[in-house]
């Protein structure tokens, strides 16, 4: 310790990334790094030396989110913004009021809205076609595998009763076979196409908008889980490098590059050139996106043996089926594997027990070909596990990337995915303890705008397996609780952990040497019940030293 001290941060708690450091222990901070962190630092103090008083709170590293699409929330944000509210009227009545703030318009765009709020049915075009009129409405659902659309946005796409399915998706009709509003999956596509495409200048707006507001709940970095050319998303790597050169990006950030599902291996050059266009200190693209497959509340997460199939439900001969997997397992192995050897991390999206167990065997290919690997690759989501999969992340060196906001009782799980996934299968759901235990490595994101950025209401989840008493959603039965984290465990997931999976080898750590990337919260979460995690608010977040919240 010898570097005299900018910043030392006193009277309050720390944790380290890993554990709560004794009571009394300060941190110095110089320059963009931690230079201290004791109880006696005297020696790193002058009289340039600021003092920051915790007034009793936690510091803690500044968070990584694992999982997150920051482009999308802040257009989201910009946009026809529903998430909210969470009954259908509430819906439309805040796309009336956004369609009379802005009639000159072409399309109406936002997203947010949840299928649980439409309970035995799905939404409807004519609803749209009363509160917007003549004008082509692409709202995206909470989870963006769906869009709720306009008949006159169905008309432009010439989607009717007489439109195939596409393989990776499924039109939602009428008993007639009519489209109803809803396009689930690849069906999105449909319509997304005729969207005007972001500009350059909507998405830089965008990524700020979302810095801003993500700096505002202790995100100091992430890794951003798509970006590439798909549908109407844009690829947005070059506003994230413009934003990077600029130095209006003070968060550190990974993208995660899309592997396009419709075409194979010859895209490898391609995601190569990508990734040495983007390089930067700040903004890296080190990582390939697979999408394995779906969610369970429209049936196309994976699954290993098929749906149950409801009481009343309207289904064909064949029942629900077992859900999709997005690349063919066959030569999955074969992509992760050349993948691997290139020095790419792959980040899978699996939600079904299928799908985790296709991402875990194209690992162990990749493995067996390639010997144990140094690129940190992690399955997101993670919701059904088969058991017998568990012991195989740690086994293969595979970071859990866990949402654990979404492990409770809500009314999406209640209402559309314990009736189609059973008894047995329910119980799979969300195993963070049985990951932990098995010794596999935790990282933790909130896949925002699909759900709130702020880490206290993951945390809080992760630990009580309840959502925050204050949720209107909120039902005090534990959702397998023996399946929680302790509040170290899941503090650590969100810091080191996910700092981990994105290379900031000097971040996620109160530690000396590391980057000054911090934040101080208005309480010390470990000294008060469980029951009161998500009260935690953020009060400052500092980057390499300088405070941006």
């Amino acid at each position: 310790m010898t570097a005299q001290a900018d910043i030392v941060f006193e009277n309050g708690s720390v944790f380290d990334g890993r554990r709560l450091l004794p009571a009394s222990t300060r941190v110095a901070v110089s320059g963009n790094s931690i230079v201290g962190v004791a109880s006696d630092i005297d020696a790193l103090i002058g009289a340039g030396t600021r003092t920051v008083d915790l007034e009793g709170g936690l510091l803690l590293p500044g968070f990584t989110d694992a999982h997150v699409h920051p482009i999308e929330g802040g257009l989201e944000r910009m946009r026809c913004d529903l998430s909210p509210a969470s009954t259908r009227d509430e819906y439309l009545s805040i796309i009336r009021s956004y369609a009379e703030a802005n009639p000159d318009l072409p399309w109406i765009l936002g997203g947010g809205w949840q299928l649980a709020a439409f309970p035995g049915d799905v939404p409807q075009a004519s609803d749209l076609d009363t509160v917007v009129g003549a004008r082509p409405v692409f709202l995206a659902s909470r989870d963006h595998h769906a869009a709720w659309v306009s008949t006159r946005a169905l008309e432009l796409a010439a989607i009717d009763r007489n439109t195939p399915d596409p393989a990776d998706g499924r039109i939602e009709r009428h008993a007639d076979g009519s489209p109803s509003g809803v396009l689930q999956e690849g069906a999105r596509l449909l319509v997304s196409r005729f969207v005007p495409e972001d500009t350059d200048e909507d998405n830089y707006s965008a990524l700020l908008t979302a810095q801003h507001y993500l700096h505002s709940v202790g995100v100091t970095g992430w890794q951003d889980a798509i970006v590439g050319d798909y549908g109407n998303h844009s690829d947005t790597g070059d506003v994230y490098l413009r934003a990077a050169k600029n130095g209006d990006l003070t968060a550190r950030v990974v993208a995660a590059l899309w592997w396009d599902r419709n075409r194979g291996a010859e895209q490898i050059a391609e995601l190569v050139a990508r990734r040495d266009q983007l390089a930067h200190e700040r903004f890296t693209a080190s990582s390939i996106k697979i999408m394995q497959d779906g969610i369970p509340e429209n049936q196309t997460a994976a699954m290993i043996d098929p749906y149950v199939v409801p009481a009343g439900c309207r289904c064909g001969a064949d029942g629900l089926g077992s859900g999709l997997s997005f690349v063919d397992p066959a030569v999955l192995g074969d992509y992760v594997a050349a993948l691997d050897a290139l020095a790419f991390q792959v980040h899978f999206h699996a939600i079904g027990d299928r799908a985790v167990r296709e991402a875990l065997d194209a690992f162990a290919e990749a493995r067996r070909r390639n010997g144990p690997s140094v690129n940190r690759h992690h399955i997101a989501h993670v919701q059904v596990v088969h058991p017998h999969d568990i012991p195989r992340f740690a086994e293969f060196d595979i970071t859990a990337n866990l949402q654990t906001l979404w492990a409770s009782f809500e009314p999406q799980m209640v209402e559309l995915n314990l009736p189609v996934l059973g008894d047995e299968r329910a119980a799979w759901q969300y195993p963070f303890a049985d990951l932990a235990d098995a010794g596999a490595h935790l990282a933790s994101g909130s896949d925002w705008p699909v759900t709130t950025p702020d880490p206290w209401a993951a945390l809080h989840v992760a630990v009580n397996r309840t959502l925050p008493p204050d949720d209107a959603d909120y039902t005090p039965q534990a959702f397998y609780p023996a399946q929680a984290l302790t509040l170290e465990q899941a503090l650590a997931s969100y810091t080191s952990g996910s700092a981990r999976i994105n290379g900031h080898d000097v971040g996620g750590r109160v530690a000396e040497g590391f980057d000054a990337d911090l934040v101080v919260v208005d309480r010390d979460p470990f000294a008060s019940p469980a029951e009161l995690i998500s009260e935690t608010r953020t009060r400052e977040t500092w980057v390499r030293g300088r405070q941006v919240f």
